[in-house]
């Protein structure tokens, strides 16, 4: 009880230096996110689901993915959503020294502004992993933290059915979904297992079409802001 009465007195004080997690908006709005591509064959096929359903989303790419797929990192970007950074790679930012952080995120922020030629505001940690010097790190190279309040838990291996049920049971006008267009794997610093094996448009339609049902769009975090504001929150995880 005491901790439940800490965290609500202290969660207003930090809120506007606080991470994006939710778009307060008078529009019935839901911002989709994708993490950890760009990945041929799968982020393409999200971009068809997208496409056919009228969403956008904002993909948070890892840059050596970026490097190495520019043709697929053009395809997203060309279809009207929106680009930030992920991570150079996708290894644990708490893990590593603060200097070492601080290199990382701005080198990152310059590598992708340079393929795309546009600016990046936006900056998820990899895993959502964030410490206070991370956050600050992340704000002295010009950028914004975005997390999210609601996960489609596709990292797990189950069918995109039952991983869309989950995620619209959750669901509200103005949450922050994550869902991923590509699985980080050893050649992005990591190792989470066998990547799961079902169709990645597919949920993506699925949730697209739930939404609809429910009388909301997923749009970019972009988008959304053209009708709404940022709701921070502080979010702190090893």
């Amino acid at each position: 009880m005491i901790r439940r009465l800490a965290r609500r007195a202290v969660l207003p004080l930090t809120a506007p230096i606080g991470s994006v997690r939710q778009v307060s908006s008078q529009q019935p709005h839901v911002v989709l996110t994708y993490d950890d591509g760009p990945q041929p064959g799968a982020t393409e096929r999200v971009l068809e689901s997208l496409a056919d359903s009228g969403c956008t989303a904002t993909f948070f790419v890892l840059v050596n993915r970026a490097r190495k797929h520019p043709a697929l990192l053009r395809e997203v970007q060309a279809a009207g959503h929106e680009i930030a950074l992920h991570g150079v790679d996708h290894v644990r930012l708490t893990t590593l020294a603060p200097q070492q952080v601080r290199l990382r995120t701005a080198d990152g922020k310059h590598r992708l502004e340079d393929l795309l030629g546009t600016e990046v505001h936006w900056f998820r940690p990899p895993y959502g992993a964030q410490k206070p010097s991370t956050y600050a790190a992340i704000r002295a190279a010009g950028m914004e933290s975005v997390v999210w309040d609601v996960a489609a838990f596709d990292w797990e291996e189950r069918p995109a059915a039952v991983l869309a049920e989950r995620t619209l049971a959750e669901v509200h006008s103005g949450s922050v979904v994550l869902m991923h267009d590509g699985y980080a794997g050893p050649e992005d610093g990591v190792d989470d297992g066998p990547a799961p094996t079902f169709d990645r448009g597919e949920l993506a339609r699925l949730v697209c079409a739930g939404l609809a049902e429910r009388g909301l769009t997923g749009v970019s975090l972009r988008d959304a802001l053209a009708h709404g504001k940022t709701v921070k929150r502080a979010w702190f995880r090893a």
